[in-house]
């Protein structure tokens, strides 16, 4: 059995945060939160979990964290993730995602944390010429997005062969849905995501859905992408963090989807489906850059961690982001 350490969770009070930082605690580890709140909410956290509102670039604060809590993991969610922003603003992004995920990991091993588990993102693949896609292609990120979180990865590797420290990178692929007991989700107004989108419009806070393309080289034109529930995935998390700590000599770069794509029409259709109702469709033309299909070889993940997704249907994936959409309402007073 691995000795459960205290973790710290940097951006645990954003959608993906907050789900590992349930994950983590329904588990039994003790865990600890450092957010900054320009995305996260302060409510999106349990009230006896530790809570510093601060930023991760803050060395003082993350000394004094590690101190306190006697932090011997980080889980690092922290940063910025709009793709077509990262384009807009890049220095953003490089701030934000490359240099302040410097500043964190060397406070960790200042601190003499070993072990490091760091959300990256299929974005480093940039456009892959196959699909599905596994962890040895190349990395050709084509937006500031992908290339920061890419450096990120690099760096790891880098402090990984110079000091007694081990990292996991999970890359994620299209991350949706939310907790199925509805204690979190996600919450950012003005976001991008598909799911989100368009169980927005069904409840009614949309009044279309924009569908980008529909000249895709795939069986219906639109683009194809693997959607994996946010609690598999927080799962995940937890699943590496033991591995690092039971194999501190080995690090990890690891696909998280679930190896099945879905068009953007036959996620719209699923929402239709589990709604009983039929979503406004506006089709437009294709973004620069999107990628045809996105799938994940996941065979990597699964012959290393005893992963087993428990929510890997799209009915259900859609279900619990619009029990969410419901319940965000309530606590939002809509």
């Amino acid at each position: 059995m691995t000795d459960k350490l205290p973790v710290l969770v940097t951006g645990g009070a954003g959608y993906i945060g907050s789900h590992a930082v349930l994950a983590l605690k329904d588990a039994g580890w003790p865990v600890t939160v450092i957010d900054n709140l320009t995305t996260g909410f302060r409510w999106a956290v349990p009230e006896d979990v530790p809570f510093y509102t601060g930023d991760i670039e803050d060395a003082a604060l993350l000394a004094r964290i590690f101190a306190e809590q006697r932090i011997g993991a980080v889980m690092h969610f922290a940063g910025s993730i709009i793709v077509p922003e990262s384009v807009e603003n890049p220095l953003k992004y490089y701030h934000n995602n490359t240099a302040k995920s410097r500043a964190l990991i060397a406070a960790a091993v200042e601190a003499g944390v070993h072990h490091f588990i760091f959300s990256s993102t299929a974005a480093t693949y940039g456009v892959p010429e196959v699909s599905p896609v596994s962890e040895d292609l190349p990395k050709a990120p084509i937006n500031p997005y992908g290339t920061s979180k890419l450096m990120t990865e690099t760096m790891l590797a880098d402090v990984a062969a110079a000091h007694p420290f081990n990292y996991c990178a999970l890359r994620y692929f299209n991350v949706a849905g939310a907790d199925p007991r509805a204690r979190t989700g996600q919450s950012t107004a003005g976001a991008t995501h598909l799911i989100k989108v368009a169980v927005e419009a069904a409840l009614g806070k949309r009044d279309k859905v924009s569908v980008f393309g529909t000249d895709f080289d795939t069986p219906d034109g639109t683009g194809v992408r693997d959607y994996i529930h946010v609690s598999d995935l927080a799962a995940a998390h937890v699943l590496a963090l033991e591995a690092l700590i039971a194999q501190p000599g080995r690090s990890l770069t690891m696909n998280c989807g679930y190896g099945r794509g879905y068009s953007v029409n036959e996620v719209l259709d699923a929402v239709d489906r589990v709604t009983n109702r039929k979503l406004v469709r506006e089709y437009a033309p294709r973004r620069p850059g999107d990628a045809d299909s996105l799938v994940a070889d996941n065979r990597r993940i699964k012959a290393t961690l005893p992963w087993k997704p428990r929510h890997a249907d799209l009915d259900q994936i859609v279900t619990h982001a619009l029990q969410w959409e419901r319940r965000l309402s309530e606590i939002r007073g809509e």
